[in-house]
């Protein structure tokens, strides 16, 4: 049997931020830079951090609210950060200088991503029960994905709130987005067609992040859950291929390796977990965390490092072997 990876603590930094840090993403290699950490925290403030030592790169002000997501395009020269102030930023990661704003109206900015050519950034909609697309060349809003409501006599304004959409991710191959929303739903389109496919059900709590496993794999979706669990979809074909759990409390966040291989999660039980998918089962916890992980990532194209930020104003580095 295939040795299953292992995480090793490389770095944490204490008071990353003045508040909790809620989001993390790598920014990709450049020619002239390796890849960066992104953190976006209460403190309204979005910083760049250089591996392994966690060097503090530059501090992005801006925001009058909390960072709520930070979303980085595979160029690795732009990127962007959504706050509560319903604005998102996109910048230029070296200069700072400020590409694009884009405004909406009140809670319907949440988690982003760009897809994977970045000629797309999505945006989940939160109380607008929709994913926003937005061109990255105009900067201008394209498409907007509902999710349809419950079929029934009377749709009544309760039934749209369960419908708030929290959560966003790209499939590998940028023909497929999924949502997910408060009521636990997860919702596919096919993006080419700017279609609603079909529902995935099992959560019946928020699902606040979703993932897609790398190609070969890409029609494998992973999902984190207030109800402690984490699932495992085939997107296309509906079905639940897999549910782990082990997190005494809400899962918060997931991300999967660059090689499909292992996965981790960030949960409200201050843990990070790592899981093997064909053990399913988690097989290292991490508690390098006094509070909850609002966030976990794995830095794209190897190198093998996994980052953790918490509401412990923390961030802690991993090296995964």
């Amino acid at each position: 049997m295939a040795k299953s990876m292992k995480l090793a603590g490389l770095k944490s930094v204490e008071n990353a931020h003045d508040e909790s840090v809620w989001t993390a993403t790598w920014v990709p290699a450049t020619n002239s830079r390796p890849p960066l950490l992104l953190t976006g925290s209460l403190d309204e403030t979005v910083k760049l951090w250089r591996p392994d030592e966690l060097e503090l790169v530059r501090t992005n002000t801006g925001h009058c609210l909390g960072v709520v997501s930070v979303a980085a395009h595979p160029s690795g020269v732009i990127a962007a950060s959504a706050s509560l102030d319903s604005l998102v930023r996109v910048f230029d990661v070296d200069t700072n200088a400020t590409i694009a704003t884009l405004e909406a109206p009140p809670s319907e900015v949440w988690q982003m991503q760009f897809d994977p050519k970045g000629t797309t950034l999505a945006v989940a909609g939160g109380g607008s029960a929709s994913i926003k697309l937005w061109d990255t060349a105009t900067w201008r809003l394209v498409s907007t994905l509902s999710v349809p409501r419950p079929e029934g006599p009377k749709p009544s304004d309760k039934s749209s709130s369960k419908k708030f959409v929290l959560s966003v991710a790209w499939s590998p191959d940028g023909r497929r987005l999924a949502c997910g929303s408060i009521d636990g739903t997860i919702s596919i389109f096919d993006v080419p067609r700017a279609k609603f496919l079909h529902h995935l059900e099992g959560h019946y709590m928020p699902v606040r992040s979703l993932v897609f496993s790398p190609e070969p794999d890409g029609r494998k979706l992973y999902s984190a859950s207030d109800d402690g669990h984490v699932h495992v979809y085939d997107a296309e074909g509906k079905a639940i291929i897999g549910a782990m759990s082990g997190h005494s409390s809400w899962v918060l966040s997931v991300d999967v390796s660059p090689d499909g291989e292992a996965i981790a999660t960030g949960s409200s039980d201050k843990t990070v977990r790592l899981w093997d998918f064909k053990m399913r089962a988690a097989i290292q916890t991490m508690s390098n965390h006094t509070d909850q992980v609002w966030a976990v990532a794995f830095r794209p194209g190897g190198g093998g490092r996994l980052a953790s930020v918490s509401d412990d104003k923390s961030i802690s580095l991993y090296h995964c072997s």
